[in-house]
C-alpha cells in the first residue's frame, strides 16, 4: 500500500518486489517469447528459435509449458508447402508480461535508490 504522495506506507508490512515474480514467466527464454509474442503480435516459430538462440526441441519444452499455462497459443498450419507453427500471447499472457516487468522495475528502483557500497562504507 502507499501514501497519496505515491511513497511506502511505513505503516503496511510490505514484502519485497521479488516474491511476487511468477516462476513460470521468469525464466530468461520465457520472457524472450513472452516479450517477442507481445511485439510481433504473431510469431513464427522458427524466427523465436533464431532470435533467442535455441535448438527446436529447447523451444518447444518452452512453449509447452506458456501454452500449458494460458499464456500463450500455439497455431499450427502451413505457408505454402511448409508446416509452420505460429505463437500469440493470450489475454492472460498480456497480464503475465506486465506484472512481471512492473515488478523488474520495483526491483530496478529499489537498487538505483540504494546508496552505492562506497557510501554506505563506515569512515576510516
Amino acid at each position: 500500500m502507499t501514501t497519496e504522495a505515491g511513497a511506502p506506507d511505513p505503516y503496511e508490512p510490505a514484502s519485497h518486489p521479488v516474491t511476487g515474480l511468477d516462476e513460470v514467466v521468469h525464466q530468461r527464454v520465457r520472457l524472450g517469447i513472452l516479450t517477442i509474442a507481445h511485439e510481433a503480435r504473431r510469431a513464427e516459430f522458427g524466427y523465436l528459435r533464431t532470435q533467442l538462440d535455441l535448438t527446436a526441441g529447447n523451444l518447444s519444452k518452452h512453449l509447452s509449458v506458456l501454452e500449458a499455462a494460458g499464456l500463450i497459443e500455439v497455431e499450427k498450419g502451413y505457408a505454402g508447402k511448409r508446416g509452420r507453427t505460429w505463437i500469440t500471447l493470450t489475454a492472460a499472457g498480456d497480464t503475465a508480461l506486465a506484472d512481471q516487468i512492473a515488478r523488474l522495475k520495483l526491483l530496478i528502483a529499489r537498487v538505483e535508490t540504494t546508496d552505492t557500497r562506497e557510501e554506505r562504507r563506515p569512515p576510516d
